[in-house]
């Protein structure tokens, strides 16, 4: 007897700035992250991406991605996104698109990924607060304090 469905492995995830395809569909991802370092809080992040990839599952799925807060049970954001397997030996390749994020406190946030409501995986980002640094006269530094590249 044949399986009706197998649920998938996920292969990777990944966050990063931005997923470009490129025409062969080879994919690119800009400024993967490890960490969010700001000079102050709040922050709005412009574009986080999340780049998962999903094998050696057969079926028809729904993935979950979200995005969770310091204290471990507020959702920032979350997406949804049905997704097919016709073989066990295909990938399928979903890309989460988080725009303008405010982060608002400091510390360990968690991406945490689900497949059919079964979590897959759930991970740390550090979101660590690095004031700028102050010259003398009590100024922060400027962009224009630093030499020009010619």
């Amino acid at each position: 007897m044949e399986p009706s469905r197998i649920l998938p492995d996920l292969q990777t995830s990944l966050i990063c700035e931005d997923v470009r395809q490129e025409s062969n569909g080879n994919f690119m991802l800009i400024g993967v992250l490890g960490l969010v370092r700001v000079p102050r809080l709040p922050v709005t992040a412009l574009k986080l991406c999340i780049f998962n990839r999903w094998t050696a599952g057969f079926g028809q799925f729904n993935e979950e991605v979200r995005l969770i807060g310091p204290d471990q049970t507020s959702v920032i954001r979350k997406s949804s996104v049905k997704f097919a397997l016709k073989d066990v030996n295909t990938h399928a390749t979903n890309v989460s698109l988080f725009g303008q994020v405010q982060f608002e406190e400091a510390g360990i946030h968690y991406i945490e990924v689900l497949v059919d409501d079964v979590m897959k995986l759930r991970y740390p980002l550090n979101v660590v607060l690095t004031p700028q640094q102050k010259k003398q006269g009590g100024q922060p530094n400027s962009p224009q304090d630093s030499p020009s590249q010619s």
